[in-house]
């Protein structure tokens, strides 16, 4: 039986942080000053350290730096834990996050089981972010820090505590209701991130495309707002789902289409309904078309964009914005066998477009094309899909950006501003009328491969094509979904998209 991922617990109260008893406090320092008159006042309680830290240099209040001092019964708290957070006027929801998950991931290493934190300066007129602002990005960071991928370490409850409990901290009346709102928002998005992270971290002998379908139900059934239903092959045969279906029939463990919709309270035939498509490949060997051996292990991570649509709809469902909003999850796995689809085929399309096989390692967009098609019988007037789709993208922008292409520019737009709400940053690359072309076949209406240029961008010309009469955009997250194992704070997956994709439909 897999461990339990560590219980984060995030709550906040008005208080003086010098009586707040817990293992260990997180003080946000300024490079030029503590961050608020409270962390001021702690600095002095200890008899000033900053003044030595920083005469010695050893910490100048520069981002993502921190330095550790033990209060001798000083303060209530065991630990000072002083945090960076670099100039007053650049400090950002970002600079909060960062903060707050350096701190978590310092707590955890420590065995504390309770934090502390007083990192509020940043509501401040100068950072001209509000206490809802501030408050959400804290209770992100710290969820984020704390999560690690321990379920199949047999000793790892004795390496870290169960749970731990944050405590964001403010000693003023004034803004203290939107802190509490803005922790409490935080809490259930950071949350839905470590799930995701965890569903994506599990390798395919166990998260096959039926486990990820019953977890997807497990999910839902508590959450009155949210329904989940699965098509199995059986019904993906009579819906003919031709993408999904060749991709799939290579593999022992049959396709699947995760359907979850979201429905708030009040809703009409007048309200608009978003659609959310996500590709999971739970493991992608490249079917005929075979990918070298080296690295092949982290394709279990090709079900990126499929588990953050599940997890975004979880905190969606949690959230409860006032639009209607479908999850659809394609999932299968692509193996080469005797059954599998080869180069070469033509597949007919739920749209009833014919695609040609050039490579059968070009699946995800096989999978994509049924679910955009399918969206819109749904009553879907605006779609975003996800997905870890190319390797041209990774080049194009590397591992700090996702690629977002689509035909509406008032949607590309709604989603750059959530990027930069949540720090999970994308680029507007094209998918216009001469990608669209690369992909026209001269024996079917498409090909699932361009030529040499432009990948990610014939991808989506390619996506394109099924997402007419629909406000459509897509988001090509190969780079940035995954850190590579060995990385000492956070092997595996980052859970990129889950806050993006929430951001996004709550501003609807």
């Amino acid at each position: 039986m897999p461990h339990k991922i560590i219980d984060v617990q995030i709550k906040t109260r008005k208080a003086d942080a010098a009586t707040v008893k817990a293992d260990m406090l997180a003080v946000g320092v300024f490079d030029k000053s503590p961050c608020c008159a409270a962390a001021a006042a702690i600095n002095t309680a200890l008899g000033n350290p900053l003044r030595r830290l920083k005469a010695l240099g050893d910490f100048k209040g520069e981002p993502q730096t921190s330095a550790l001092v033990y209060s001798d019964g000083q303060i209530a708290a065991k630990r000072v834990l002083f945090v960076g957070l670099g100039p007053r006027d650049t400090c950002d929801n970002q600079t909060l996050y960062k903060a707050a998950s350096l701190a978590a991931a310092r707590a955890v290493d420590l065995k504390a089981a309770a934090l502390g934190l007083v990192l509020c300066g940043g509501q401040g007129k100068e950072t001209k972010l509000t206490p809802l602002e501030t408050g959400q990005a804290i209770a992100e960071g710290i969820c984020f820090g704390a999560y690690r991928y321990d379920e199949y370490i047999q000793q790892a409850t004795e390496k870290r505590p169960a749970k731990l409990t944050a405590t964001v901290l403010t000693d003023q009346a004034a803004g203290a209701s939107g802190l509490r709102k803005g922790v409490s928002v935080g809490a259930v998005t950071g949350a839905a991130q470590s799930f995701a992270r965890t569903i994506a971290n599990r390798p395919a002998n166990i998260m096959t495309p039926a486990a990820l379908a019953a977890e997807a139900k497990r999910m839902a059934a508590p959450i009155p707002a949210l329904r989940c239903s699965v098509m199995e092959e059986k019904q993906l045969r009579l819906k003919k789902m031709g993408g999904i279906l060749a991709v799939g029939q290579g593999s022992a463990n049959g396709p699947r289409m995760i359907v979850l919709q979201y429905t708030p309270a009040g809703a009409t035939a007048k309200t608009p309904t978003v659609g959310l498509v996500g590709k999971a490949i739970t493991f992608d060997s490249g079917g005929i078309s075979l990918k070298p051996g080296e690295g092949m292990g982290d394709m279990k991570f090709d079900k990126s964009g499929g588990i953050a649509v599940l997890a975004a709809m979880r905190a969606i469902a949690e959230l409860k914005p006032k639009v209607k909003v479908i999850g659809l999850i394609p999932s299968a796995e692509n193996m080469p066998s005797g059954t599998s689809y080869r180069p070469g085929d033509i597949i007919t399309t739920y749209s009833k477009k014919t695609v040609e096989i050039l490579n059968t390692d070009a699946e995800g967009r096989m999978l994509l094309c049924d679910a955009i098609a399918y969206a819109k019988t749904l009553g879907c007037t605006t779609v975003v899909n996800i997905a870890t789709l190319t390797g041209a993208s990774v080049i194009a922008l590397g591992q700090k950006r996702a690629a977002v292409m689509g035909n509406d520019d008032k949607l590309i737009d709604q989603l750059k501003a959530a990027s930069v709400r949540t720090g999970e940053r994308i680029w507007h690359l094209p998918c216009d009328d001469e990608f669209v072309e690369a992909m026209k076949s001269k024996v079917a209406d498409l090909r699932n491969l361009g030529g040499k240029w432009g990948g990610a961008c014939t991808a989506a010309g390619f996506l394109s094509q099924f997402a007419e009469d629909l406000a459509w955009a897509h988001i090509d997250m190969a780079g940035v979904g995954v850190w590579g194992a060995g990385e000492k704070d956070a092997p595996g997956s980052v859970g990129f998209g889950v806050r993006l994709l929430t951001a996004f439909v709550r501003t609807l």
